[in-house]
């Protein structure tokens, strides 16, 4: 059997448990890539399931991308040795002042083309991993460019073998308006964002989803429930991401393909307000503002094979 979406997990960091937000333990993560693989998932690099995607090509059924963002030290010490043994591929996202400044927390050089040879592919995270949507009007075209292109240079000199044949950007903290995707568009990249969701060849190929699985998000129960869900059949109407004062708490207007019975939460639990413009239509708004820096709708609903879909938009909530 074949599908048209896939499931792409998002990772930082690996048994650094100083840092319990974007952290996992190596016992949990070796048990998440052991339900792949007892379970038949096909585990591909993601520039491919994006290439098949954007041919509108058929992919295996299960299809997985294992992700990894920041390129910190304990991905080469405590990840690689754990997708090593299990002979799966995976995509790392590098911000690379840090490894040019040989920052002790990140990988060297040689540790990454250690990596490249035996299955990692490496893309874009920007240089210095700033808040990209943040920077001053004035600046913000020049050093968002100035960021990818920096970050870009990196890659293809010290990695130019093992960097993804699909140039993909991931957004840092998964902060991205419209203004940071033209640019992006403009330099041909796929953007890649962290709100949780499967990608599909109806995706907006400027801000893909993913599922991040760190701290609370990382229990197994959740994990098998995550890479088991189906996109959702809906287009989000939003012109962008943007919380400001003004528009707090921000109105998501959905359309759905079908009728279906929806449930919505924000990212602290709370269950959202869902009015029915039309039975195909729903605008989606939290009872209380959304927090500084950053905030998620998330929407779910059982398919007719009992299966979840899953959709999560992300905003960028300013002061």
């Amino acid at each position: 059997m074949a599908q048209d979406y896939a499931v792409v997990l998002q990772y930082h960091r690996f048994d650094e448990f100083r840092y319990p937000s974007t952290n996992i333990s190596s016992k949990d993560f070796k048990k998440h890539l052991q339900y792949l693989k007892e379970n038949n998932f096909t585990v591909w690099k993601l520039s491919k399931i994006i290439k098949y995607l954007k041919e509108n090509k058929q992919l295996p059924k299960k299809t997985v991308a294992i992700t990894i963002d920041d390129s910190y030290k304990s991905v080469y010490k405590v990840a690689y040795p754990i997708l090593k043994s299990f002979n799966f591929p995976f995509t790392v996202f590098v911000n690379s002042a840090p490894t040019l400044h040989r920052s002790k927390r990140y990988m060297r050089i040689e540790e990454m083309q250690e990596m490249g040879k035996n299955g990692c592919e490496f893309a874009n995270h920007t240089h210095t991993h700033r808040f990209l949507v943040r920077y001053d009007e004035k600046v913000l075209e020049k050093e968002v460019k100035k960021e990818i292109l920096k970050c870009q240079k990196f890659i293809d000199k010290y990695l130019k073998p093992y960097k993804s044949p699909v140039k993909m950007l991931a957004y840092p903290f998964g902060e991205f308006d419209k203004r940071v995707k033209k640019i992006v568009k403009d330099l041909g990249y796929i953007g890649v964002a962290q709100n949780s969701a499967p990608i599909s060849n109806k995706s907006d190929f400027l801000a893909l989803t993913r599922f991040p699985l760190a701290g609370r998000y990382a229990n197994f129960k959740g994990f098998k429930l995550k890479v088991s869900t189906k996109p959702m059949p809906i287009t989000a109407v939003n012109n962008d991401t943007i919380v400001t004062p003004k528009n707090n708490p921000p109105k998501l207007t959905l359309k759905l393909q079908k009728k279906l019975k929806i449930e919505c939460f924000r990212s602290n639990g709370e269950r959202l307000k869902i009015d029915y413009t039309t039975p195909t239509t729903i605008t989606i708004e939290s009872k209380t503002k959304l927090k500084y820096p950053r905030d998620h709708y998330t929407c779910t609903a059982k398919d007719k094979d009992e299966r979840w879909m899953w959709f999560s938009y992300m905003w960028v909530v300013l002061k």
